[in-house]
């Protein structure tokens, strides 16, 4: 994958949801989405509000600024954002983001260094956090809308690639406890791979071939991605044998 790949399935991502929500009824933006709690508004409240903040970030990060993101930042952004209407929010959602991905356009990404929430990132760094946001909260609509819906596996290749960094970050400390110590092969189709997950000190998603692994899950790549992700349904086909079980995996990554 190129540095370039990460920003052109950004704008695939969010062109994508654009169109999607576009025609909705205030009735259809009110309804639930996968995402726990929230509203199809709320999710894309959600995405605008941070796609403001990044804007702020990156154009730090053009300007030659380091400092962190703080509760200056965001602070007044929220409240801001949470009492907006649902037409609203997806109004606010559509110029932000679209100011948000023209700026990224703009800037010089072998040299900019944006100070976001996990460090100082390069721009494809960056785009891979944005795109990690967009491409999962976008199926949390979508799937509301079409229960076949699915992550395109353009961009599930991308996210695979950063997948570890999200499965450290979000998973359950109590049941990695009881999980360990141990590998799981990941058996995964479309494409057909092997990853693993280790199951020690720390939690690790890693492409590798298992030496004798303690469990083996078997899915497809885009269905394996969403439990990690915390979306995991009967009807994904993922299975498991051995020391863990889907139950497990759902109680390891309860997702956000």
């Amino acid at each position: 994958m190129n540095d370039s790949d990460w920003l052109a399935a950004l704008h695939t991502s969010s062109q994508r949801l654009a169109e999607l929500v576009a025609d909705l009824t205030d009735e259809e933006l009110a309804a639930p989405s996968y995402a726990r709690g929230w509203s199809i508004a709320h999710v894309l409240s959600h995405l605008g509000s941070a796609a403001e903040i990044g804007t702020v970030l990156v154009r730090r990060g053009f300007d030659g600024d380091q400092t962190g993101p703080g509760e200056r930042d965001t602070k007044p952004v929220w409240p801001r954002w949470d009492a907006m209407s649902a037409p609203e929010q997806r109004a606010a959602w559509r110029e932000a983001d679209a100011q948000h991905r023209a700026l990224l356009d703009s800037t010089d990404a072998a040299t900019v260094r944006v100070p976001y929430f996990a460090g100082l990132l390069s721009i494809p760094a960056y785009a891979g956090y944005r795109l990690s946001e967009q491409s999962v909260h976008g199926w949390d609509i979508e799937v509301a809308l079409d229960p076949s819906a699915t992550i395109p596996a353009a961009e599930v290749d991308l996210l695979w690639q950063r997948l570890d960094r999200v499965a450290t970050r979000f998973r359950d400390a109590e049941t990695l406890a009881r999980l360990k110590p141990g590998q799981v092969a990941l058996e995964l189709t479309d494409p057909r791979r092997t990853w693993c997950l280790d199951l020690g000190g720390e939690l690790r998603i890693v492409a590798c071939e298992p030496g004798d692994p303690t469990a083996t899950v078997w899915g497809s790549a885009e269905a394996v991605l969403r439990l990690v992700y915390g979306r995991n349904r009967a009807e994904d086909g993922v299975t498991a044998a051995g020391a863990v079980t889907v139950d497990d995996l759902r109680s390891l990554f309860p997702g956000y």
